[in-house]
């Protein structure tokens, strides 16, 4: 079974990228192919890899300039490129890895981490919400032919593959799907270790962008002058560092050592956003650590929250996304006395074994149906 694998883009640290990694570990064979490379923006461990590029590789050297010229460049180029004689195209994507063009006789498996933001969610985008007049006007002309491309391309999959069950229903909202169904991304535990003694810091690890509230968290920080540590980078560093109150500290460029630690270390960590899934609640669950997570999305799939009695729980979830709301959260989170060895074994459930196990028997199941239907392989 010849397989490839095709991500949006691999220039960031992020949820998805890790998820990848783990595909390739259950095709170790797998080719892969994205829309631009940049070593020094995601994991090292794609240095082991070869890595095919779309043409859009020449131009888009960053994250920025790919932002910059995505529509319609980028689109443009992921359009062009050819995936063509393999058994099995395994696609990660938010957006663009979908517009590829492969073989009609592939067997395509969409592992969607959310369909498209800008085109179904645009309003989680400051740039979309500031806009006005001719600007709105354009924008929404944008949305509108993304959601065409989008949508046409989406129809290419046999099968679609959601991180949640809230993920699952916006693929079947998005895209008309009905073969829909659920893998949790994993975690990997192995990376993360439990310390006898934590430190006096609550941690936040995330991309700085408008939809992931660090805004709130700082705020929130900011009234309780409890030390706070920030890991992450983003188009919105500089706005959430003027806000920042000297209790707040930020970090970047941060190795997988000295994460582990601060992992280790903090007294939890604050997850303030409205996230399809979220891995790192389950970063910080490997490492025996609670989370204090704005209760909406994957966290109540992958959280056992506090219910008022037993500490036998991993999170305490506050209901608004409000700054009250996240400090009486903080507060409780201050009285419980947490079980870091059951913290940790609740990470287990979403190791990275069970989701490779999982997938590699969802593909073989999907891919000898194919084989019955179709009546011959592509790859030999």
């Amino acid at each position: 079974m010849k397989v490839a694998i095709i991500h949006d883009e691999l220039m960031r640290k992020g949820g998805a990228e890790q998820v990848v990694l783990t595909m390739l570990k259950a095709f170790p064979n797998a080719d892969i192919y994205t829309l631009a490379y940049d070593p020094e923006g995601t994991y090292p461990e794609y240095r082991n890899y070869k890595i095919n590029t779309s043409k859009f590789q020449f131009f888009a050297k960053n994250v920025k300039v790919m932002h910059a010229l995505f529509f319609p460049f980028g689109i443009i180029a992921m359009q062009s490129m050819k995936i063509k004689d393999y058994d099995v195209v395994l696609i990660s994507n938010t957006h663009c890895a979908k517009y590829v063009q492969i073989d009609p006789k592939s067997l395509v498996i969409m592992y969607t981490h959310t369909p498209f933001r800008l085109a179904w969610n645009p309003t989680s985008y400051t740039q979309y919400l500031n806009s006005k007049g001719a600007y709105r006007w354009v924008f929404n002309r944008v949305i509108n032919a993304l959601r065409k491309i989008d949508s046409k391309s989406a129809q290419r999959g046999d099968y679609f593959i959601a991180n949640t069950v809230q993920t699952a229903q916006r693929i079947r909202d998005s895209y008309k799907a009905t073969n829909v169904s659920i893998i949790n991304p994993d975690v990997k535990v192995r990376n993360f270790h439990v310390n006898d003694k934590i430190g006096d810091y609550y941690l936040v690890v995330s991309r700085l962008e408008f939809y992931k509230k660090v805004d709130l968290a700082i705020q929130a920080f900011n009234k309780l002058n409890y030390k706070l540590i920030i890991v992450g980078n983003g188009t919105k560093i500089d706005e959430l560092k003027d806000m920042a109150n000297d209790n707040i500290t930020f970090k970047s460029g941060v190795d997988n050592t000295e994460l582990a630690e601060l992992y280790a270390n903090c007294k939890a960590l604050i997850f303030p956003q409205h996230e399809d899934y979220g891995i790192t609640p389950l970063e910080a669950n490997a490492s025996g650590r609670p989370v204090i997570a704005y209760g909406k999305g994957g966290v109540l799939e992958t959280m056992i929250p506090y219910d008022g009695k037993s500490s036998d729980c991993t999170a305490v979830f506050f209901d608004e996304q409000s700054v009250e709301s996240l400090i009486e959260a903080v507060k409780i989170s201050e009285i419980i006395n947490f079980n870091p060895a059951f913290i940790r074994e609740n990470a287990l459930r979403f190791d990275e074994k069970v989701f490779i196990e999982k997938l590699v028997h969802f593909v073989d199941e999907k891919y000898h149906l194919h084989i019955n239907k179709t009546g011959k392989k592509l790859a030999i």
